[in-house]
């Protein structure tokens, strides 16, 4: 049954907002979502979630979107923006707390940014903090949480460690780098903010949230490090400014540089919690920096079991290939699909065929050379063939590979267990297309450091001639092949 009142949800297309809202949806809310673009998010939101077009910006278009709402999530942030990010940021939440206290909104829940209201203090943070003056200065009650570092696998501070650990065997360490913060898990973030619509408030509050552990941005990319079973070299240097460092980021990480640059000027500021308000108003315990991140790698794994890479890749279908495929996270995915005129259940049952006494589909002398390689180096080799000539099961071996996950007819993932310097994944599916069917073959490889990076790239030509050819003969041997 649903709870009563009604929840609107911004920021539903970012990091945060984007994960709250099915636990809103799981724990019964009903949901409402503000989007510039409804167009973009509707298809994206759970059953039964309403989408209504407003722009922070534009205050005329936020009364229809509040009317009727009972709490509202504000969980956005200007820090992308080209031009002054806090000027707009103070006009956003000006907008939507006169559109709250006109609409007669009981609560305003807030997430910001933890940092000492210092003279130096960084625009960033200075602009989080004003942003929870402007909600409160219009009447309706905020609950605002400052947090400082989020550990989840695609938040903004994870992305950057993980990339610079990933790419750089050695590492200068500015001394932002050492600066200490108190980091918090993303799923006890979200905790705090589904527990934040039941809390007892009178009046505004404001909650300093954090892990256990008081750790620097180098400690935390030792403890990846540790986890990934890396070997990196950290070399402190006295001076690297925030300009600097932003350029140096946007070499060797995912962040723009204008962003790179905001985010380390905020670093210069030590982020710890400093009262104990949301032990005393929430029975939460969040988690430690090492679990937290074992959590992040955990859920990438577990996201990447669940995601089809065709749904992923579909929209890009048409842009030229690149030079080492396309990039998922870490991830690096080669992708290449073909249409057969026979049905899906012959396609599939070519694929299911592959290895072993049959050998593979193309160029098998170049899979025994590969196999002679990986017994020099102490691996499995291509010597364990297979355990049936044409069934597989979930936990076969298959030459070098491991059958991780099979949908009969649709779906075969192969786990690599050669050696190598990452991990590394064969897929095919194969879906009904007209009167015949479409064979979607995916090579997806994670890798492992610098050395990692290294070997996909210089292997990629050979990957071009080898998987190619293989999809090919896979659809040959299933029936006419029609390239498209």
């Amino acid at each position: 049954m649903n709870k009563p009142g009604l929840i609107l949800l911004t920021g539903a297309t970012g990091y945060v907002g984007g994960r709250l809202l099915p636990l809103l949806v799981a724990d019964g809310w009903r949901v409402r979502c503000l989007a510039r673009r409804p167009e973009h998010l509707s298809p994206r939101v759970p059953a039964g979630v309403e989408v209504v077009p407003g722009d922070l910006l534009d205050a005329a278009s936020l009364s229809a979107a509040m009317h009727g709402v009972e709490s509202a999530f504000y969980l956005v942030h200007s820090m992308g923006a080209t031009g002054d990010f806090e000027t707009e940021d103070r006009l956003a939440a000006e907008n939507f707390a006169a559109a709250a206290r006109a609409a007669g909104v009981q609560r305003i829940i807030y997430l910001g940014g933890l940092g000492e209201d210092e003279p130096d203090l960084s625009a960033h943070l200075r602009s989080r903090h004003e942003v929870g003056e402007r909600l409160r200065a219009h009447g309706v009650p905020v609950l605002e949480f400052r947090a400082s570092i989020i550990i989840g696998s695609g938040s903004l501070s994870y992305e950057m460690i993980r990339a610079l650990v990933e790419r750089l065997p050695v590492m200068v360490m500015p001394r932002w780098v050492r600066v200490t913060a108190q980091p918090i898990a993303i799923g006890d973030v979200l905790a705090y903010l589904r527990a934040a619509l039941s809390c007892r408030m009178a009046s505004s509050l404001i909650v300093e949230i954090g892990g256990p552990d008081q750790v620097s941005y180098g400690e935390l990319m030792r403890e990846y490090a540790r986890q990934r079973g890396l070997r990196r070299w950290m070399i402190p240097v006295p001076l690297l400014t925030p300009r600097l460092s932003s350029l140096w980021l946007g070499l060797v990480t995912p962040l723009y540089a204008r962003v790179g640059r905001k985010l380390v000027d905020s670093l210069r500021h030590p982020t710890v919690v400093r009262d104990d308000s949301a032990q005393r108003l929430f029975p939460l315990r969040p988690i430690g920096v090492r679990e937290a991140v074992e959590r992040a790698l955990r859920n990438e794994d577990s996201s990447f079991a669940q995601t089809r890479w065709s749904d992923a890749l579909s929209a890009a279908a048409s842009a030229p290939r690149q030079w080492g495929g396309t990039r998922f996270g870490n991830r690096l995915v080669d992708s290449r699909s073909v249409s057969v005129a026979v049905s899906s259940a012959e396609v599939f049952a070519a694929v299911e065929r592959i290895g072993g006494a049959a050998g593979w589909p193309y160029a098998n002398w170049l899979w025994t050379l590969r196999g002679w390689l990986d017994l020099l180096l102490g691996g499995v080799g291509m010597r364990r063939g297979r355990r049936d000539p044409e069934r597989l099961r979930v936990g076969d071996t298959l030459d070098c590979w491991r059958v991780e996950a099979i949908q009969p007819g649709q779906r075969l993932r192969l786990a690599a267990e050669m050696k190598l310097p990452g991990r590394a994944w064969l897929e095919f599916e194969v879906q009904s297309e007209g009167d015949g069917a479409r064979l979607r073959q995916t090579a997806t490889f994670d890798p492992l450091g610098l050395w990692g990076l290294a070997y996909w790239y210089g292997v990629w030509p050979l990957h071009q001639l080898v998987f190619a050819g293989m999809l090919r003969a896979l659809a040959q041997s299933a029936g006419k092949m029609d390239v498209k």
